[in-house]
């Protein structure tokens, strides 16, 4: 392809401080700068989004125009990519190399933000509004397109339990969140105004297994017990045995009888969760006489309580809960806000079997896991910039957040060497998504030509793409 003839003017504003001049020419449909991107692409394919996609999710009211796979997929490689809002589709359009690969054209922002709204059911608008002002920690309910949504992400669940099975099953719970100066955003309890989502992670598999979009004034306790239940129901029958934390949000009644509920002879879920330090549990604390140092930490000790909460939480019969105290001395004692010279915690659990220490430090880990996730997908992904003012739009953008986090979860651990299988998005776009290639058509075949210069990330390429076509068996298997 040509190029374009320049006037003077142009060419002279494109000189820098280096000695090059910019030149503009028409978009080549023989390059791209995202060779790599396609392996995203290819593994969502192989897993069999596409066809779950088209069973579950119906928001089109037209049959022409994009598909609810392309619109899916298109916004998957967005996020995946690096873009973080709907603008950001237009470098994905005038990459013609990598359109050519996909298969299809990628959505304008204008087309995919009407597709957004398809899950935002204005029908309930009014009511919704009129709930919120009895009720400003008001949830709504998820509308039928968004359900079908959360059925997308419990696919790649099931995919991902068959190609690399787990008999356990960590359930982290934990809100975060997402400023936004919007207008319908509220106040949230940091001051910020935003939304506080909602989100279960199975920490063994890296998979975020449950979300629920949320407005910043909903208190992170609120309702807990439906999002655990959709957790639960996410994962696969293949699981044998679950254990859950959460911090004092979780230290709800209501939930934590739910957990201790047997099922086939044993709870529900071992459980570890951070309970809030009231005034009895406080003066229980501090009757605690025998602390034990902690090896790591001299500042911290532990010690069992003796406390039964005056909260029903236990039935007739039923072995009360453990609770473990958490002391801490700092050895600058004015370091603390509050002025007090020593910290207690407290953590409830329902397991007996182990030390106290390794308990807590059991607990503790789930700042490694959700919290983790909850960065990625702000930071690295496109959770943190939301499209528009809709709820139920917003909602989705953080739903194809999580498939997107989960669809590079399965890629690391199924195609990546191990040495990736913990790398943060950002890497693996420099090291894998963003190699630049030239197509060439040849014998009805097409062939990315890549540089020499880069042989290991050709060799990682290519290595990539022929597990993922091994895993497409084990994914196609019934089962």
């Amino acid at each position: 392809m040509g190029r374009r003839k320049k006037d003077i003017s142009r060419v002279e504003q494109s000189y820098g401080v280096m000695p090059f001049v910019l030149e503009e020419v028409d978009a080549p449909s023989t390059l791209t700068a995202r060779s790599g991107l396609v392996c995203v692409v290819e593994a969502a394919r192989a897993m069999g989004l596409a066809q779950q996609t088209q069973r579950s999710v119906s928001v089109k009211q037209r049959e022409r125009g994009y598909s609810e796979w392309e619109f899916v997929e298109s916004l998957v490689t967005l996020m995946a990519g690096g873009g973080d809002c709907l603008d950001d589709l237009n470098m994905l359009q005038a990459d013609r190399g990598f359109v050519c690969l996909l298969g299809h054209e990628i959505p304008s922002p204008s087309a995919a933000k009407k597709f957004l709204y398809g899950f935002h059911d204005e029908s309930r608008a009014a009511p919704v509004r009129a709930q919120r002002e009895l009720m400003p920690s008001y949830v709504p309910q998820e509308s039928t397109p968004l359900l079908g949504l959360e059925e997308v992400n419990r696919h790649v669940i099931r995919q991902a339990q068959r190609s690399g099975p787990q008999r356990v099953a960590t359930l982290d719970h934990d809100g975060t969140i997402i400023e936004s100066a919007k207008r319908s955003a509220a106040m949230t309890y940091q001051g910020t105004t935003g939304y506080q989502p909602s989100l279960v992670l199975w920490a063994e598999q890296d998979l975020i297994v449950a979300d629920e979009f949320r407005d910043g004034n909903v208190p992170a306790g609120c309702g807990l017990l439906p999002v655990a239940r959709r957790a639960f129901d996410a994962l696969p029958e293949t699981v044998e045995l679950i254990y859950y934390r959460g911090d004092t949000a979780s230290y709800n009644h209501e939930l934590l009888n739910w957990l201790r509920e047997e099922k086939n002879g044993r709870p529900r879920a071992i459980f570890a969760v951070s309970a809030d330090m009231s005034p009895q549990l406080k003066e229980a604390v501090l009757a605690v006489e025998d602390w034990h140092a902690d090896p790591d930490d001299s500042c911290r000790s532990w010690g069992e309580v003796d406390f039964v909460p005056s909260d029903p939480s236990a039935k007739k019969g039923r072995k009360p809960d453990r609770y473990l105290a958490i002391r801490i001395v700092p050895r600058q004692k004015e370091l603390f806000a509050d002025g007090n010279s020593v910290k207690y915690f407290a953590v409830v659990t329902n397991d007996f079997d182990r030390g106290g220490l390794e308990l807590i430090d059991w607990h503790r880990q789930k700042a490694g896991t959700i919290e983790h996730s909850h960065n990625v997908l702000k930071n690295d992904l496109a959770a943190g910039v939301l499209p528009c003012d809709r709820f139920g739009a917003n909602a989705a953008w953080l739903r194809l957040n999580v498939i997107t986090y989960n669809l590079l979860s399965v890629l690391k651990r199924t195609a990546l060497p191990e040495e990736l299988h913990t790398a943060r998005p950002k890497r693996l776009r420099f090291l894998l998504f963003n190699i630049a290639g030239e197509l060439i058509r040849h014998a009805r075949q097409i062939i990315v030509r890549v540089t020499g210069a880069l042989d290991q990330c050709v060799l990682r390429l290519s290595q990539v793409r022929r597990r993922l076509l091994q895993q497409t068996s084990v994914w196609d298997s019934p089962g």
